[in-house]
């Protein structure tokens, strides 16, 4: 996950997380016109049409942050066999738990030399400096996790290299010769 401190998103949200409070605080991103171009443009959509994210911030433990929603958005990306103009809808569910960077809960578990991870367990919180999140780099992270890299028109067909082979072959001098040799031509 990208460092949400570091990151200036085309969505950017600094949420300061000193004035986070005990319930916690829910909140709606909704990006401009402007802000949708610079979406579309940083990840190679035509365009972006609509782009929404629900966001519930909540403390976690003694000095974490959890952060909770979900991403809508409208994009139109482009068909990777006819390149025509290819409508998409994304919902994408997310969460991510944040600490600041010197938290006791920032150091990793280590066993005989090594860090312990569970392949299949919840991912690890990722560290923050300072007091701010940018909640719209979070947002747009799992927006860009959502967006499908090969988009394709349905009913449209990539030809195998095996197929396009075999076609060339059909019309080489080589195919010709053997045609002969065999007595079909």
């Amino acid at each position: 996950m990208m460092n949400p401190t570091d990151a200036k998103s085309p969505v950017s949200y600094p949420f300061r997380v000193s004035r986070l409070a005990r319930k916690g605080t829910d909140l709606t991103i909704t990006a401009d016109a402007d802000q949708r171009a610079g979406l579309a443009k940083a990840h190679g959509l035509l365009s972006v049409e609509r782009f929404d994210a629900e966001i519930a911030v909540r403390p976690w433990k003694a000095d974490g942050v959890r952060v909770k929603g979900e991403v809508f958005a409208d994009i139109v990306q482009e068909c990777v066999v006819t390149l025509d103009p290819l409508p998409a809808r994304i919902a994408q569910d997310f969460e991510a738990l944040f600490i600041p960077e010197d938290s006791r809960l920032a150091r990793q578990e280590w066993r005989d030399g090594e860090i312990v991870i569970e392949a299949e367990g919840a991912d690890l919180p990722e560290p923050f400096s300072g007091d701010t999140i940018d909640l719209g780099a979070v947002a747009e992270e799992f927006f860009a996790l959502a967006i499908d890299p090969y988009p394709r028109k349905k009913g449209t067909e990539i030809a195998s290299k095996a197929e396009s082979a075999t076609d060339e072959k059909k019309v080489g001098p080589l195919y010709e010769g053997l045609k002969k040799l065999r007595g079909e031509g």
